[in-house]
């Protein structure tokens, strides 16, 4: 039986280690001490041979930098987003500190509160390393489906601007524009992840498949989604702290609107949706990027 260790005791971290428990010892640790069951301290987590990342994106820099020390595991990272301040990806900051060999990326739709209570879903493990992909799907229960795959930016992309789409998908609902709107918002948010996607060599199957439009559908028209909760925030005028204080948990599509924002000034990428999703972040009336949207040039 192999051991593994959470690394993030967030609902999204219990909901992994509840899920890989069906077939693993599994122990479970944070920077805070929780009275959670298989809680350890971080020396007696990283003693495991296999890792799963599930702290927030903003914090996978500062983690890596003080607090890991690298000792041939293989990593599971379970978090998604890109980071605010550089525009860098997670696979681009795991690397700095571990061989790509070792590193498996999970994506694909799971909301944590369905993981728990067992119900059926279908996942992918991404990693340039195919054989550590397949190891770590081997360990999922009988209830998650797992597919492979190869295409590690394009998973990296897809979760992260998905979180995005998910809050504009929130603005949407909260201004009760209605289901046409919701679906138009949708596909046309699909399309711009996709063409991000291609400037950074990301496949365009992956943007049709679980990692991509699966998890947008789920994430981008539901209120268990905490970036479909910030939207619905947003859409009336409030203020993103309390907006956040209310969720009582991170909502990595803040900070990711932000990196695209960057990205896109950068890399003169057209992004649409995810600009105006900054832009209202930022303070603009949701009702003005409405129209900015309906009366855009460009496609």
């Amino acid at each position: 039986m192999k051991r593994v260790a959470v690394i993030g005791a967030g609902k999204w971290g219990q909901a992994l280690a509840f899920a890989l428990g069906k077939k693993c010892d599994v122990v479970i640790t944070s920077r805070h001490k929780r009275d959670i069951a298989g809680f350890v301290t971080l020396d007696e987590a990283m003693e495991c041979e296999m890792i799963v990342m599930a702290i927030p994106a903003q914090a996978v820099r500062e983690w890596l930098r003080a607090g890991y020390g690298f000792k041939d595991h293989s990593i599971l990272v379970a978090s998604k987003g890109i980071e605010a301040e550089t525009g860098a990806f997670l696979n681009e900051i795991y690397e700095e500190y571990v061989p790509a060999s070792n590193l498996t990326y999970l994506s694909g739709p799971s909301f944590a509160k369905e993981v728990m209570e067992g119900l059926p879903t279908a996942l992918v493990l991404n990693s340039r390393n195919r054989m550590a992909a397949i190891e770590w799907s081997g360990l999922f229960p009988d209830f998650i489906k797992t597919y492979v795959s190869t295409d590690v930016v394009g998973a990296e992309i897809a979760g992260a601007y998905k979180n995005v789409i998910a809050i504009a998908g929130g603005i949407c609902a909260g201004l009760k524009l209605g289901e046409n709107a919701h679906a138009s918002l949708v596909s046309r948010g699909l399309v711009e992840m996709a063409r991000f996607g291609r400037e950074f060599g990301a496949k365009e199957e992956t943007f049709l498949s679980l990692s991509g439009a699966g998890d947008l559908f789920l994430t981008a028209g539901s209120k268990l989604s905490r970036n479909f909760r910030v939207g619905l925030g947003l859409a009336q005028r409030r203020a993103v702290d309390d907006i956040l204080e209310e969720i009582g948990e991170v909502a990595e599509g803040i900070a990711t609107a932000k990196a695209l924002h960057k990205i896109s000034l950068t890399n003169d990428i057209y992004l649409p949706i995810a600009n105006e999703v900054y832009a209202i972040i930022e303070g603009k009336d949701p009702m003005m990027s409405l129209k900015d949207l309906l009366n855009r040039r460009r496609d």
